[in-house]
């Protein structure tokens, strides 16, 4: 398969070059286009008022691999290399191996997911990959499990423009405790803005905010309540599959509203203007 990767954490993680060069050795044809330093949790963020510039990468990663080391987000870098640096598009644009948890809420802040992401709105399925730990750096197993999850799919595609959105266990291969398909869960911080004042007696602020807890979700509208969520899953050392869309309407809320009736009648508005 020709293969996109990007990542959030830069260009010298080993998220990335673990991935890329498992992959690369697996056969695959393999391009990296990603931050030339950390950018996590930029979310889906587009540089709009700054030229991107983007650098060859030598000696860093498989000698297969071509990269590029970009000044922009990861979604710049996910948009860029499929129009400015790829001579064709690739099949499938992965992102990761993020250091750190991309669990439930976790997913609208994630550089790591947006960047797999910007591939599904360009129209190339994606998969997102992170290793649950902050602390833990062996990131083998998750590449592992990468490349048999691209096998899975060199088999049996996607049946749709799909981001999947894979969290792994940081634990040997041999503990890992299964492969569960799952839904979004809830992730809840407890943020908390530190006070700090500058050599020059200038007050700023920094974010110290961190897991407080970790919640199931609710009853999903129209999922069964046995399907479990990745938070749970996880707890369970199971790597995590959640299929993700970047469409966000809310179904369930869309059918209450529509109980509303017409709301030009119920608010008197009048006629809206053509």
């Amino acid at each position: 398969m020709k293969l996109l990767i990007s990542n959030d954490d830069g260009i010298f993680a080993l998220g990335i070059r673990t991935l890329a060069n498992t992959l690369a050795e697996a056969g695959h044809d393999v391009s990296v286009v990603c931050p030339d330093r950390e950018r996590s949790a930029t979310g889906h963020g587009l540089t709009l008022h700054d030229p991107i510039r983007a650098e060859v990468v030598e000696s860093v990663f498989h000698p297969s691999v071509k990269a590029w080391a970009s000044s922009g987000t990861p979604s710049d870098c996910v948009k860029l290399g499929i129009w400015a640096l790829l001579d064709s598009p690739p099949d499938y644009v992965l992102s990761g191996i993020n250091h750190g948890a991309n669990l439930g809420t976790d997913i609208l802040y994630s550089g790591t997911v947006s960047a797999a992401m910007e591939g599904v709105i360009e129209g190339i399925p994606a998969i997102a990959f992170s290793l649950t730990s902050f602390t833990h750096r062996e990131f083998q197993p998750a590449a592992n499990f990468a490349k048999l999850l691209l096998d899975r799919l060199a088999k049996k595609p996607l049946p749709q423009l799909t981001l999947l959105n894979v969290n792994v266990p940081p634990v040997k291969w041999e503990e890992i405790g299964g492969v569960a398909i799952t839904r979004q869960g809830i992730r809840r911080y407890f943020d908390v803005f530190e006070k700090r004042i500058d050599p020059r007696g200038k007050t700023y602020y920094w974010l110290t905010g961190e897991v407080q807890e970790e919640i199931e979700s609710q009853t999903h509208p129209f999922l069964p309540p046995e399907i479990l969520t990745d938070v749970e899953a996880i707890r369970k050392n199971c790597i995590t599959i959640t299929p993700l869309q970047y469409d966000l309407t809310y179904g369930s809320g869309l059918q209450d509203l529509q109980k509303w009736g017409k709301i030009t009648d119920d608010w008197q508005l009048g006629n809206i203007p053509s």
